[in-house]
């Protein structure tokens, strides 16, 4: 498995939900385990499923209690509050800029277990879960982002 980067078609497409009889899957149970490989060996703290390049509803994020499996995740509330703060992105190496997010979700997805999760997010959290949903809706960091600057590492 590889990361697809930017200008890839993939990463521009609308993600299709997951069907529930396809959750729980061999196929599902592997792919979730090899994108949280993937993305905990890329140093990520998220990986959605088109930057794989499957166009899907599917993404991992890394918390404090480790890697955590979002299928069909979707925002259910928002603050009102924004915040920004620098971001970057797997599929777009070497790329910085500043990107305006609310600064508390409510996110409902469902887990790899088939259960549906209800999970309200602050901070570090809610901003890695709205930029990798921004993904399964083909929407790339830079689309918001301002002050983009390109950081060479030597």
């Amino acid at each position: 498995m590889r990361i697809v980067t930017n200008p890839s078609p993939v990463l521009r497409k609308k993600s299709k939900k997951i069907s529930k009889k396809d959750i729980g899957s061999k196929e599902m149970i592997g792919l979730f385990l090899d994108m949280e490989k993937l993305m905990l060996e890329k140093d990520g703290v998220g990986l959605a499923a088109p930057q794989t390049g499957k166009n899907i509803r599917l993404c991992v994020v890394n918390t404090k209690e480790g890697p955590i499996c979002l299928i069909n995740p979707e925002i259910t509330k928002k603050s009102w509050k924004k915040e920004w703060a620098e971001e970057g992105c797997l599929s777009i190496p070497s790329i910085f800029g500043q990107v305006r997010r609310h600064k508390n979700i409510t996110c409902k997805y469902i887990d790899k277990d088939k259960k549906i999760i209800k999970l309200d997010a602050d901070g570090l959290l809610a901003r890695v879960i709205q930029h990798e949903i921004d993904h399964l809706d083909g929407v790339l960091f830079i689309d918001k982002a301002k002050d983009i600057k390109e950081i060479k590492n030597d």
